[in-house]
């Protein structure tokens, strides 16, 4: 791990590292599945983003303003947050066209998660197929 990524990491309450890591984690496998490859990890806007040459930058943070909460942030540029309503309308809650909200505690949707974040990093190679092939 980067050691800025690290110190960021290492700044957040435990409940809240422990989460994040835990979905940092589940990125990073997806390198081995649907066709991602290496993912890149960086501080984008001082929080942990993931990237891959053909997709767009995924990046999750903790706010003190929302303690309960943290948030998976997509390029608001994309189809991305449009997709994902139409798909998990039910799963998830989302802020504008740019972030879902994932609880701080309690069970996540990780599988729809994961579904959300790699059509993300592989959002230029299927930008065009109908819900992003999801």
């Amino acid at each position: 791990m980067d050691i800025d990524v690290k110190k960021k990491f290492d700044a957040y309450p435990k409940q809240v590292k422990t989460r994040l890591l835990m979905i940092r984690g589940s990125i990073l496998e997806l390198s081995n599945k649907d066709d991602i490859g290496e993912i890149t990890e960086t501080l984008k806007w001082g929080e942990p983003s993931y990237i891959t040459p053909s997709g767009s930058t995924v990046r999750i943070d903790w706010k003190p303003k929302n303690p309960e909460r943290c948030s998976v942030y997509f390029n608001c540029k994309t189809t991305l947050i449009e997709t994902f309503r139409e798909i998990y309308c039910d799963t998830f809650q989302f802020v504008g066209n740019r972030e879902i909200n994932v609880p701080i505690s309690g069970e996540i949707p990780l599988m729809e998660l994961m579904a959300c974040i790699s059509m993300s990093l592989r959002y230029h190679k299927i930008k065009h197929l109908p819900l992003l092939g999801g």
